[in-house]
């Protein structure tokens, strides 16, 4: 909670200044991110590749899209797994810093939307730290929560094919990030629409 009082002296890089600038403000867009990594573990685990798709009042905005491969050769080498995703990928590639910089100018102060988004958050944060800036400001929300929130359910939980199955939602290539962000915008709305989102 105090974490901005450990960087409050730190020469933060110029990219991070001017997005913590931004949050003087407050946003009305909503960034839908869809990550693709190796694990859950922020410490033990990296992303591969990152998309999302910005949504505005109750429109998903298909040129406010963000999507990039990691380049993470020296970790799937340490640990023995192949790099053939990030050959064969016709996507942009980026080492993590330059990536993880693109990913915050994409998003500005907006509010994340993601399915577990607390995993992604943590993910990003945990590169963040080794760039040498803070944690991200963002407000979050998370598509299994808007679900339970909606059917007055506690515990259960489902996985994210089955939340998009549920709400007859198309999950399309989840190997193209952004292109999965722009299923999960559109279960997003429609979620939003049954709770009285604005």
């Amino acid at each position: 909670m105090l974490d901005w009082i450990k960087h409050m002296h730190k020469d933060h890089p110029e990219f991070w200044k001017n997005y913590l600038a931004k949050f003087e403000h407050k946003s009305s867009r909503f960034s839908v991110i869809s990550p693709v990594a190796t694990g859950f573990s922020p410490t033990k685990d990296v992303l591969l590749s990152i998309g999302g798709v910005a949504v505005d009042q109750q429109a998903i905005v298909v040129k406010d899209a963000f999507e990039v491969v990691l380049l993470q050769y020296t970790f799937l080498h340490e640990n023995g797994l192949s790099n053939d995703f990030i050959l064969e990928s016709e996507l942009p590639k980026l080492s993590e810093p330059e990536a993880i910089q693109n990913f915050i100018n994409f998003i500005g102060n907006s509010i994340l939307v993601g399915y577990r988004i607390n995993y992604t958050i943590e993910m990003i944060n945990a590169a963040l730290q080794k760039m040498g800036c803070g944690r991200l400001r963002n407000e979050a929300i998370d598509l299994e929560i808007m679900h339970r929130k909606l059917h007055d359910l506690s515990t259960v939980s489902l996985s994210e094919t089955d939340l998009l199955e549920t709400y007859n939602v198309p999950a399309l290539d989840q190997k193209h990030t952004a292109l999965h962000a722009y299923s999960l915008a559109l279960l997003f709305l429609k979620l939003k629409i049954r709770l009285g989102i604005r």
